[in-house]
């Protein structure tokens, strides 16, 4: 068997260089040095490696460089098979492994991609030297393959080096035509990754700037998105959804502290939410003590991770979970988990991931204050508005009633003493009317009582003010008792978006409002609905429905649906949404 082991070459970018990323011109010098002195045939096959050079060099998007390194060096040493595996954070096994010559019906055969832990990768991995093999399977750090793999025998490896440390190791079997690598193909596909080093140097530097800048971009979305005047739930929501999509992860939640000193889970993105919801982490958790005072929490694999005790955390593998906290306060925690089997977070993608905690919770106080304010413009206005009624609208309406009975003692006309009586009457039920509103515009939210049912009017009567009327408002079924409170909560948010939709965009003049608490659901749970109609202008077609979208991922995050319908205008015209949950 032949074997050779030979010492990399000298690396331009050695450790503790001033250099941040090594010349192209420093490859060239490499491979000047590296075919000195050798035969005719390698000489002759410098145009084919000039070449290879050229190819790999091309292109910044990082995936897409390795893809293009092992296609290459496979075709310049004539193998039928390529690979590259990149070296995880802690130097002891693979964190990526990208593949040449294997099909996609042998990847799913062969399983998952190996870890490097083991075998002739993880010897190259804690011994990096140009390794060359007639046959892999005698050496007695093989391993062996597993079932499905394709028969390999004849092997290269080289390690790549970027920036003067290694940050991967290049694989080549089964030379064509069944003979053996030779010394050439080694001395070749070493100058091949001396340039497929500097290009993924470049490709890294690239892919880390673009990176920065979508987090950097989805930062600026959070803020603009709450300082918006969005509530407290959408604005949550809207942390969940961009963490996910900023961290390539499978979920977005966000959970806040609960009265026995856990952490409850109140906001979710993800493709299948149902279960999420509601879950909560109890004060003896492992992670509970860390995460509230500050300190992000990091997790290989949630599945399997003995801090991890929900029911939901084998749905998940690798996993940040960061701190919201501002100004010394800890306002909840961020979780951002990806697939089970998933690459993990990189030590870039976790600070910044941090940051972006940070900046979400700082805009979350910025938009908390901006809401106080509002909230208290809003009952000064209120204040205002009370006053005007009591002090102008009612002494005049009861003047205007004294004037009337006056009249109607002074008649001798029956109708007309009738007629006048109705109107005194009349004006009278306006009186307690407008007695009644005063005394709801100056009741504080802290004087209302906690039922849903007063909680579902308390929101009506807010919505009349932008909308000019009252809408109509119904109950079936024992409302505050039966429906729960993780439930009700997320009806009155659903109730606050249909009504906001009325309002901006639906030119409605009349609303029916209906909560049933006695429906069943689909799969036979008892639940609640909420049904919203209006007589408007219906959802155009092409039109926005990001608040349906709103609506629908709140009930599915409960387990429950959204859908919307005909309204109560002539011939259908209108919407009519309906909001179906558990109790």
């Amino acid at each position: 068997m032949a074997v050779t082991a030979e010492p990399p070459p000298s690396d331009p970018g050695e450790p503790g260089s001033d250099a941040a990323i090594p010349d192209p011109m420093d490859a060239a010098t490499e491979a000047t040095r590296s075919l000195q002195g050798l035969s005719s045939e390698l000489t002759a096959r410098v145009p084919q490696l000039l070449e290879a050079m050229r190819t790999v060099g091309a292109g910044l998007d990082l995936h897409v460089t390795l893809d293009r390194i092992v296609e290459t060096a496979a075709e310049l040493a004539d193998a039928r098979y390529a690979a590259i595996g990149i070296i995880d954070d802690a130097r002891e096994g693979l964190s990526d492994f990208v593949t040449y010559g294997v099909h996609r019906e042998q990847h799913q055969r062969i399983g998952a991609l190996p870890d490097g832990h083991k075998g002739l990768l993880g010897a190259l991995i804690h011994d990096p030297k140009p390794l060359r093999l007639r046959d892999l399977t005698q050496d007695p750090r093989s391993a062996g393959f597993p079932a499905g793999h394709p028969p390999m025998r004849t092997f290269l490896g080289v390690p790549v080096r970027v920036q003067g440390e290694i940050f991967g190791n290049l694989y080549l079997t089964e030379k064509r035509g069944g003979g053996e690598f030779s010394e050439e193909d080694l001395h070749m596909v070493r100058v091949l990754a001396t340039e497929a080093g500097i290009a993924i140097g470049n490709a890294r530097v690239h892919a880390a700037t673009r990176q920065r800048e979508r987090w950097i971009d989805g930062s600026v979305a959070v803020t603009t998105e709450l300082l918006a005047g969005s509530d407290v739930d959408d604005a949550l929501a809207v942390v969940a959804e961009q963490a996910r999509k900023l961290a390539d992860s499978a979920a977005g939640i966000v959970l806040l502290p609960d009265e026995e000193g856990g952490l409850e889970i109140v906001a979710v993105s993800a493709d299948d939410p149902a279960g999420i919801m509601g879950t909560q982490i109890p004060p003896h958790s492992p992670v509970v003590e860390q995460l509230l005072a500050g300190e992000p929490v990091f997790v290989h694999d949630s599945a399997t991770d003995p801090r991890m005790i929900t029911d939901i955390a084998s749905r998940f593998g690798p996993s940040m979970m960061l701190p919201l906290k501002s100004g010394g306060r800890v306002l909840g925690t961020l979780a951002v988990p990806r697939s089970r089997g998933a690459r993990p977070f990189t030590d870039a993608e976790r600070t910044l991931a941090i940051q972006f905690a940070a900046q979400a919770a700082l805009a979350l106080v910025l938009a908390d204050a901006q809401r106080d304010r509002e909230r208290l413009a809003v009952y000064e206005d209120r204040d205002r508005i009370a006053r005007d009624l009591h002090d102008l609208v009612i002494q005049r309406l009861f003047a205007t009633g004294m004037i009337l009975e006056s009249a109607q003692r002074r008649t001798i006309v029956p109708e007309v003493a009738q007629g006048v009586g109705k109107a005194v009457d009349e004006l009278d039920v306006t009186i307690q009317e407008i007695r009644t509103a005063i005394f709801a515009l100056q009741q504080g939210p802290a004087e209302a009582p906690s039922g849903l049912r007063t909680r579902v009017l308390r929101e009506i009567g807010t919505a009349a003010v932008p909308l000019g009327f009252q809408p109509s408002a119904g109950f079936i079924g024992p409302v505050d008792s039966r429906v729960g409170e993780l439930t009700g909560k997320n009806l009155i948010a659903a109730l606050r978006e249909a009504l906001s939709n009325a309002f901006r965009h639906a030119q409605a003049s009349r609303i029916e409002v209906v909560v049933d608490a006695t429906i069943r659901l689909p799969d036979g749970v008892d639940g609640v609905r909420l049904t919203v109609a209006d007589d408007g202008v219906g959802i155009a077609d092409g039109g926005r429905r990001s608040g349906l979208k709103n609506l629908a991922q709140r009930a599915e995050s409960l387990g429950g649906s959204s859908s919307f319908g005909p309204g109560l205008g002539e011939n259908g015209t209108g919407t009519t949404v309906r909001w179906e949950a558990p109790l």
